[in-house]
């Protein structure tokens, strides 16, 4: 992993910190759109001394995960989004982390080039193929490609690449295809020289990748702003799967500099093409799931063995949540 690094895109929600904010670190993708969502909602929704605005949650842009990683594990910030197989192995080292929360749902696919032959999985034998991580979830929906075209990782050149990174190396024929999450499949889909090959809404409809993850002494020392972020997390994705105007809020929300730094129509070509690219709205902690994913991980080699859905996971934040409602 590399090396820890502080967060270069700490940005605040207002033009004042409070002393309670409560720093969470995301990237930015589609994955991650609940958080900009629930820390505007929050400061809007919160009055201040004198009848202004306080923050109760503050977002901090990171640019990968080892960074994030590094972060969490040091303490310098509190909460994240996370990959799921990554917290699962860092609560299996002793990190005191927990996951609380989903984040979304589908949302990642494999692109390949407009103009290239490859209409079938299949064809992609011997090709060169880009993923963000092999603790990625993206990694696993790969994989469960492989096995359902009964071929094996040995058969494909799998190179670990940074997501932001993927649209120009598919451009400049570097790579054959790539998989990854949004929205950097649809930043070469919409410039016109890339097209998804497999989606996980149409492969794997219960997809779950990124988790908000709390460390655990932030647990013991106010469960009330957990649950708070929580209950914003959870309204955030009822908010952006109950109409359409609403994520198109949410995407001039995102792509201000304070939070993604995106262009606003990739992200809102990512909302509307399909509708369900990514979605929000079921965030269930279902303990199946997770070991599904823990088993998947298993098998590709970057979990060793069987972990405790106890050690990763505290379901008592999703089991109170009243999810908050959101006024943007």
């Amino acid at each position: 992993m590399m090396a820890a690094a502080i967060p270069s895109g700490l940005v605040s929600c207002a033009s004042e910190k409070p002393s309670d904010a409560l720093v969470v670190g995301g990237l930015p993708v589609t994955c991650n759109l609940t958080l900009p969502v629930a820390c505007v909602a929050r400061s809007k929704a919160t009055p201040a001394p004198g009848g202004g605005q306080a923050l109760a949650f503050e977002y901090s842009k990171y640019s990968g995960w080892p960074e994030i990683k590094e972060s969490l594990m040091a303490g310098r910030i509190q909460a994240a989004y996370m990959l799921a197989p990554l917290v699962m192995d860092l609560a299996d080292k002793k990190i005191p982390v927990k996951i609380v929360s989903l984040g979304h749902r589908s949302g990642a696919v494999i692109m390949v080039r407009t103009d290239s032959p490859y209409q079938k999985f299949r064809q992609l034998t011997g090709k060169r193929i880009a993923i963000p991580s092999r603790f990625a979830v993206d990694f696993l929906f790969l994989r469960k490609m492989l096995q359902q075209e009964g071929m094996t990782p040995a058969e494909i050149e799998i190179v670990e690449m940074p997501p932001p990174d993927m649209p120009a190396a598919l451009y400049a024929n570097a790579v054959d295809a790539y998989c990854t999450g949004e929205p950097f499949g649809a930043a070469a889909q919409h410039a016109g020289y890339a097209r998804p090959l497999r989606m996980t809404r149409d492969e794997w409809r219960n997809y779950i990748c990124c988790v908000l993850t709390v460390r655990e002494e932030l647990i013991q020392s106010n469960r009330p702003l957990v649950q708070d972020l929580v209950n914003y997390v959870l309204g955030a994705g009822q908010w952006l799967d109950l109409q359409q105007a609403n994520r198109d809020k949410a995407v001039a929300i995102a792509a201000g500099r304070q939070y993604f730094n995106q262009d606003p129509n990739i992200i809102r070509f990512v909302m509307e093409n399909p509708t369900d690219r990514v979605t929000y709205g079921d965030l269930r902690m279902i303990r199946s799931e997770f070991e599904e994913l823990m088993q998947l991980s298993i098998e590709a080699g970057t979990i060793k063995h069987p972990i405790a859905y106890e050690t990763y996971m505290d379901e008592s934040f999703a089991k109170a949540a009243q999810p908050a409602a959101i006024s943007i």
